[in-house]
């Protein structure tokens, strides 16, 4: 078989694998502080059929060698954690963070997961929870009838109760080395791996950690107008490697008609 055929066809899966991926991050242009991924692609092996380098005579050395392509190969699909635009919700329990960082939350199974999603609510107990119920780390506690709940930009939160004010907690954020190396497992929720390194728990507006702002969110950061460039280029580059391999089945046809 015509090794065009093979190669082309690998054209076809990576740019299969690139749509999906900007399908994805279309669907997320809503999505309070998503991500947008990218993929990435390398090339395959090559079929080296006289080596650059290699001696041609006594003393003379060919300039270039022959070298055959194998077509190419997903090598990873990174998210790309550029912050994204400002939400003014006016709502006294969303808070965005400004610069690094991400919030801490305790899943169902007692596990810490990470998000920069900061719309939360109250529970039936006055926790600060996500919009899945799950209270954020350390938690926070409203207490009834408390009002003029607020978050400084170091993370403190006050409340008045009775006409005085006092402290209920404080907001703590964790920073990665390697955020890009984070596991997501949706609802808008990371936990960490072995690329992306330990959490290094901090309070905002320390150590470069990030600082957070009351009553705004994060917007995604999917450029949509990116997106449709990118996509109309995975298309044109999916449909010249589907020609591609009409091409070649056209060659194989010939080569079959000769008597």
């Amino acid at each position: 078989m015509m090794r065009s055929l093979l190669t082309a066809a690998t054209g076809m899966e990576a740019q299969q694998v690139n749509i999906d991926t900007i399908a994805n991050n279309l669907a997320n242009v809503n999505t309070t502080a998503f991500k947008r991924s990218r993929a990435n692609f390398h090339d395959l092996l090559y079929q080296t059929l006289r080596a650059p380098g290699q001696s041609a005579t006594t003393g003379t050395v060919v300039p270039s060698g022959i070298q055959i392509g194998a077509g190419t190969k997903l090598a990873s699909v990174d998210k790309l954690f550029k912050e994204g635009g400002i939400k003014v919700t006016d709502r006294n329990l969303d808070v965005m963070i400004e610069g690094n960082g991400f919030f801490r939350i305790q899943k169902d199974d007692g596990s810490i997961g990470y998000t920069r999603d900061g719309h939360f609510d109250k529970d039936s107990n006055g926790r600060l929870v996500t919009a899945d119920g799950f209270p954020l780390v350390p938690e926070i506690i409203v207490p009834q009838g408390a009002t003029d709940f607020h978050i400084g930009i170091d993370g403190v939160v006050n409340v008045k109760v009775d006409g005085e004010t006092q402290e209920i907690g404080q907001l703590q954020l964790a920073s990665f080395i390697n955020p890009s190396g984070l596991q997501s497992v949706g609802r808008n929720l990371y936990i960490p791996s072995r690329a992306s390194g330990d959490p290094v728990v901090g309070v905002p507006n320390q150590n470069g950690i990030g600082r957070v702002a009351q009553n705004q969110l994060e917007n995604s950061n999917v450029d949509i107008v990116e997106e449709m460039v990118n996509m109309i280029t995975g298309q044109r580059a999916y449909e010249i490697n589907s020609k591609m391999i009409q091409t070649g089945d056209q060659l194989l046809q010939t080569t079959n008609n000769i008597r």
